[in-house]
């Protein structure tokens, strides 16, 4: 199975050949965006999937908020243009998971930690959210995940 970056370097390719200049560049920008951060700091690193989609969000929520800005401005051409490339990354992020099934998973690692002979309460909120966490990570937003856990604890 091939990466994310290893998606996006061969889509690169595809885009050209479609003569897709907009995707083109975001994904160029994208992968721009992802060496910067993998030759920042003192020693170079690999980015791993599980980063590179959270650089894919952060992205994608950039080009949204300026969006916003644009549209409150009056620029409806360039907020379009913002929202077409927060489409595009968008389109390399995994699917995110609706209300219910974050909550059924939370429900399982509370019954998780009764099987293994513990009472859940607000003690035990990290013991629930670290596998929560993990199995939710880039795919619904923490600070609900966390109100979840919080609420069936309580």
């Amino acid at each position: 199975m091939s990466t994310l970056k290893e998606r996006l370097h061969g889509d690169v390719v595809i885009h050209m050949k479609d003569r897709n200049k907009v995707a083109l560049t975001t994904v160029r920008n994208v992968l721009g965006e992802i060496e910067t951060r993998e030759k920042s700091g003192k020693t170079p690193i690999e980015l791993d999937d599980a980063q590179v989609t959270g650089l894919l969000q952060k992205e994608a929520a950039k080009r949204r908020d300026t969006a916003k800005i644009y549209t409150e401005a009056g620029e409806a051409e360039r907020a379009a243009a913002e929202i077409a490339e927060a489409k595009i990354i968008e389109a390399y992020l995994p699917q995110a998971l609706t209300r219910d099934e974050v909550e059924a998973i939370v429900d399982e690692a509370i019954a998780a930690l009764k099987a293994d002979g513990q009472e859940p309460a607000m003690r035990q909120m990290g013991a629930v959210m670290k596998p929560v966490t993990a199995k939710v990570a880039g795919r619904f937003d923490g600070k609900t995940v966390s109100e979840i856990v919080r609420s069936r604890l309580a």
